[in-house]
């Protein structure tokens, strides 16, 4: 059996002879140690140097991304704002007519084309008017006759038939007497029985038609010396006034057989051409009014009492607006709208555009005393109660945070309740906490919280 103490020898060799060497080996060891540590600090120390300055520089940044850049405005006060509100009306009727002759005959002439603008009485067509002519002709030659006779009536008896009369008197006077005479002898000889009663009453009846002759000479002469009865005069003067108005009748007629514009306005529709034969009534041409067209539109009584009479307006129908005018503005209340009728009057163009009975709009401003702030709507927040928040800019707190980053003061949002009072497309007018001077955030409030680091930009 082999000595342990022999193998452990074996196994590691002679013990002896290598005892000298030991404190050569273990100063080995501390020089590789001792460099270890020196090549772990030179390695070591400038790592710590860097992940210190990382860590600085994640400190410094984490920093800057708290203090947010926002966009402000400096508000300004204001006392009153404009309010512009829209209106609707209608189109007023303009007048129209379809034009006729009030007789019937041939047109000879139509006088206008469509589009023309014509004046009140003008002519637009005429009536074949021949027949009218000559039936005027005939109640002229009448109406002098009958003028010629009231002259003589008027005038009375002429010199000459007067002395004509005379004489007819005188000379039936004579025969008178003679046949007075005659009869005498007439008379003495039948008393003789010279002659026969026939004989004598031939005498004494011509004695009798003599005198009746007499009698109506004498009554025509005294007829032509007293002048002529005023009721003949009164009779020949209604003749000759009748057909006067035989004449002006016809003349009417006449005017009638040309068609004439009752009123200033546009020629809209031409419906008969010359040669036609049209009846009583029939129509022949379409007259629209050329006037500036008129819009009535309600209006609350408050905005139409600030209205005047010409002040300008735009009313608009659908995608065209017009220049307009106020031309009245009615005293009277619709007690259910309670508005008042005001009329505009448009431009003269708005005639072939607008139809009547169509819709019609007129926006209006009104200024509104209120004192208040303008800003956008995108700087408002939901607040509670129903009102709203606006953020201010303003310096941060003193103290270490406050310190100045890159040169520039430290600022933080703090909330300022506010009432909206008006509100338009991309602004809201409020008023509230927020003061004259003081900078609100512009946009981009939903990423703030109050006291939240900003930086203006």
């Amino acid at each position: 059996m082999i000595d342990p103490t022999i193998q452990s020898d074996v196994a590691h060799g002679p013990v002896a002879p290598e005892a000298p060497k030991q404190p050569l080996k273990r100063s080995h060891r501390w020089l590789t140690g001792l460099g270890t540590v020196g090549l772990l600090l030179v390695i070591g120390v400038p790592l710590a140097y860097t992940q210190l300055a990382t860590q600085e520089r994640a400190s410094s940044e984490a920093g800057k991304v708290n203090i947010l850049g926002v966009e402000t405005l400096t508000v300004e006060p204001v006392s009153s704002y404009v309010v512009s509100r829209t209106y609707t009306g209608e189109m007023a009727a303009l007048r129209s007519s379809d034009l006729g002759f009030q007789r019937g005959g041939e047109v000879i002439a139509v006088l206008v084309q469509e589009g023309d603008r014509v004046l009140a009485g003008q002519a637009l067509a005429q009536l074949d008017i021949q027949n009218l002519q000559v039936q005027r002709q005939q109640f002229e030659a009448q109406k002098a006759e009958a003028q010629a006779r009231l002259l003589e009536l008027e005038q009375g008896a002429r010199r000459e038939d007067i002395a004509a009369a005379e004489a007819e008197v005188r000379d039936l006077e004579n025969q008178l007497k003679l046949q007075e005479a005659q009869r005498s002898r007439r008379e003495f000889l039948y008393a003789e029985g010279a002659i026969a009663r026939e004989q004598l009453d031939e005498f004494a009846f011509g004695a009798e038609a003599l005198k009746a002759r007499l009698d109506r000479a004498r009554s025509q002469l005294n007829e032509l010396l007293n002048g002529t009865r005023i009721e003949q005069i009164t009779a020949q003067r209604a003749v000759v006034q009748q057909l006067e108005a035989s004449i002006a009748d016809v003349d009417v007629t006449i005017s009638k057989s040309t068609l004439k514009s009752p009123f200033d306005g546009i020629i809209s529709t031409r419906q008969v051409d010359e040669g036609a034969v049209v009846g009583s009534g029939q129509s022949v041409v379409r007259l629209v009014e050329d006037a500036a067209p008129e819009a009535r539109i309600g209006i609350p009584t408050d905005a139409a009492n600030q209205l005047q009479v010409g002040n300008r307006a735009a009313v608009a129908a659908k995608t065209d607006r017009y220049s307009a005018t106020v031309a009245a503005v009615l005293p009277e209340v619709d007690p259910n709208t309670r508005t008042q009728v005001v009329v505009f009057q448009l431009e003269p163009a708005a005639i072939w555009r607008i139809n009547p009975g169509q819709t019609l709009r007129v926006e209006m401003t009104e200024t509104i005393p209120a004192e208040g702030i303008w800003l956008p709507t995108e700087a408002l927040t939901q607040g509670i109660r129903g009102l709203w928040n606006a953020y201010a800019v303003v310096p941060a707190k003193a103290g270490a945070e406050a310190r100045a980053i890159e040169g520039n003061t430290a600022y933080e949002v703090q909330p300022q309740a506010v009432e909206i009072l008006q509100q338009e497309s991309d602004r809201v007018l409020v008023r509230g906490t927020l003061q004259a001077g003081d900078r609100v955030v512009a946009r981009g409030v939903h990423r703030l919280v109050p006291g939240q680091r900003v930086q203006p930009l």
